[in-house]
C-alpha cells in the first residue's frame, strides 16, 4: 500500500492455473518439495518457527479452515525462519523526518530506468497495446509500474517469501503505529500463500521476493496473485516472473479491478488564489478525490483548460520537498487508483512520471 519492493529471482510460474481448477487435485494431497530445503538460497539467519507453539496452533487452525493437511501446514510453516532485519524495515521513519518528492523522484526517474523501459516497450509493444485495449489501462502506466517496482525484472527480491511473511505475521514490530492492522494483513497473506502453494503443488520454500513478501516482476502479494493475476500469454499458466505478457496483463487487470477510468488524466496542474484559499479544507480528505471542480475552485484552487471540464471528483495532492515549497497537483480518480497499488502519492507520481519519460523516449526512438 504501501508496499516497498526490491529483489533478485523468484519462481512462481505455476502458482495458479487460469481456471483456478483446484478441484482437480485432492484437497488433502501433500505437495512435493517440502522434504528438502534448498541449498541454493540465501541462508536463513534466524530461528525456525517450528518451536513456536502459537505458530503451530495457527497452522492447525489454517489447516482446519482451509481443509488442508495438518502435517503439511505444520511442516511448511515450521521451516520458515525469523528474519531479524525485516521488522525494522517495516517501521516508519522517525517523527519529523521531512519528506522530499524531488529526492524520491530521483530514485526512479533516471537514464538507466528510462533506457530499460524503452527496451521493454520495444520488446512488448504488441502486448502492451493488447492490454490497453482489453483493460483500458495506458501502456505508459503499466510500464511505469513495472519500472518502479523491479526495474523491468532486474530487481525481483532475495528474501524467501515464506520467511518474510512468517516474520511479519508472527513478529510484526509492536512499535509500528498500526501494528495490529498490519500484522493481521500479513497473517492473511501468509495464509493465502500457504493455501496457494499447497493446492498447486508448489514448493512453499522456493519463491523469493521482497522483504514484505511481494513476488514477481509486478511485486504482487499472494492475495493479489489470486485475485488479479491473469494468463495473458495463453499458455495455460500464470508466470509473473518469466512471462512479460502475464505481468503486463496482470498489472492492467489490477487497475481495472480498482476502477481505472479509460481516457481520464491522472492529474492536472493547480495553483492557488491566496485571497480565498482554504488549503486545510482542500487537504482534509488526503488523496481521496472528493471535490467537484466547482467546490475545488471555490476553496481557492485555480484550474485551467481541460481541468475545468473534468466531470469527476478531485483531490489536492501535496508532495513535500523538504525545506523547499511543496509541489501540488489536482489528482483524479485515476491518480487514486495508482495509490491502491502502493498507498503513497509519491509512489503514484513516480509511476506517472517514469511512464511519461519512457513513453517520450520510446516515441523518439521509433
Amino acid at each position: 500500500m504501501k508496499r516497498v519492493l526490491f529483489f533478485t529471482i523468484i519462481y512462481i510460474a505455476a502458482l495458479i492455473h487460469p481456471t483456478l481448477g483446484w478441484a482437480e487435485k485432492s484437497l488433502k494431497k501433500k505437495p512435493q518439495g517440502l522434504e528438502r530445503a534448498s541449498t541454493s538460497r540465501k541462508p536463513a539467519v534466524g530461528p525456525a518457527y517450528a518451536t513456536r507453539e502459537d505458530v503451530m496452533r495457527w497452522a492447525d487452525d489454517v489447516a482446519d479452515r482451509r481443509d488442508l493437511d495438518r502435517e503439511w501446514v505444520r511442516q511448511a510453516i515450521g521451516q520458515a525462519h525469523y528474519l531479524p532485519g525485516v521488522p525494522r524495515l517495516m517501521l516508519p521513519p522517525p517523527s519529523g523526518t521531512p519528506k522530499n518528492w524531488r529526492v524520491y523522484r530521483s530514485r526512479f526517474i533516471d537514464p538507466i530506468r528510462i533506457r530499460a523501459g524503452v527496451a521493454f516497450w520495444h520488446a512488448h509493444r504488441a502486448t502492451l497495446e493488447r492490454a490497453e485495449q482489453a483493460f483500458g489501462v495506458p501502456a505508459e502506466i503499466i510500464v511505469g509500474i513495472i519500472g518502479v517496482e523491479t526495474l523491468y525484472g532486474q530487481q525481483l527480491g532475495s528474501y524467501r517469501v515464506l520467511d518474510a511473511l512468517a516474520t511479519l505475521a508472527f513478529d510484526f514490530p509492536a512499535a509500528h503505529p498500526r501494528a495490529a492492522a498490519r500484522q493481521e494483513f500479513f497473517t492473511g497473506e501468509l495464509e493465502q500463500f500457504l493455501t496457494l502453494t499447497n493446492r498447486t503443488g508448489t514448493d512453499p520454500l522456493a519463491p523469493l521476493g521482497s522483504y514484505a513478501g511481494a513476488m514477481g516482476m509486478p511485486q504482487f502479494m499472494p492475495s493479489s496473485v489470486v485475485k488479479y493475476a491473469v494468463d495473458f500469454d495463453g499458455d495455460g499458466r500464470i508466470d509473473l516472473t518469466g512471462s512479460p505478457a502475464d505481468v503486463i496483463g496482470s498489472v492492467a487487470s489490477y487497475f481495472q479491478a480498482f476502477h481505472w477510468r479509460s481516457g481520464q488524466p491522472t492529474h492536472f496542474p493547480v495553483r492557488f488564489d491566496e485571497s480565498r484559499l482554504d488549503k486545510d479544507a482542500l487537504l482534509a480528505p488526503d488523496i481521496l478525490p472528493t471535490f467537484s471542480v466547482a467546490s475545488f475552485t471555490a476553496k481557492g484552487a485555480v484550474l485551467e483548460g481541460e481541468a475545468l471540464g473534468h466531470p469527476g471528483p478531485l483531490a489536492l495532492v501535496e508532495l513535500q520537498n523538504g525545506d523547499a515549497p511543496p509541489t501540488y497537483v489536482a489528482g483524479t480518480e485515476n491518480f487514486y487508483a495508482i495509490t491502491r497499488y502502493n498507498w503513497s502519492s509519491y509512489y503514484a507520481m513516480a509511476v506517472i512520471e517514469l511512464g511519461r519519460e519512457v513513453a517520450a523516449a520510446w516515441a523518439a526512438s521509433r
